[in-house]
């Protein structure tokens, strides 16, 4: 069983597709006052990548409080607070993570480029086209 579209809808969809396709807006905008800015609430608005390191900074920095609290501790319970030895427990962490951190970057370099295999169906064109533009007008000449 099939149903008739409703006539009043079938004359509207005509109406509007026949119609006009844009509007403009006689009014005046509106005006802007002499009041400040307020800033809002949360994080200001940045990249996908600044907020995904600003929250990796933010958690690193929330991890050292552990430590430096132990260190402090120890410090304060042996009476003994020499700068060389501050020194020494502020520069252990360091000490230990650039060479892991180097490593886990050579290793993140030295990984192999994928094989790349191309399959085509038909005629392929294999030019290598070389592109110079020189000059304060632009001008572009491709070579083969």
């Amino acid at each position: 069983m099939t149903t008739q579209p409703d006539p009043q809808l079938v004359a509207d969809v005509e109406e509007i597709y026949h119609g006009p396709t844009s509007f403009r807006d006689p009014a005046a905008p509106p005006a802007y006052g002499v009041a400040l800015p307020v800033p809002q609430p949360g994080r200001p608005p940045m990249s996908q990548k600044a907020v995904d390191a600003s929250t990796v900074m933010l958690s690193a920095s929330v991890a050292t409080i552990p430590p430096g609290a132990v260190a402090v501790g120890v410090m304060l319970a042996s009476g003994y607070a020499d700068p060389a030895v501050i020194g020494m427990i502020c520069a252990a962490p360091a000490i230990v993570a650039v060479p892991i951190i180097a490593i886990a970057r050579l290793l993140r370099a030295a990984r192999p480029e994928p094989d790349v295999h191309h399959h085509y169906n038909g005629p392929v064109d294999q030019r290598t086209v070389h592109s110079s533009t020189r000059g304060v007008w632009a001008r572009t000449e491709n070579r083969q």
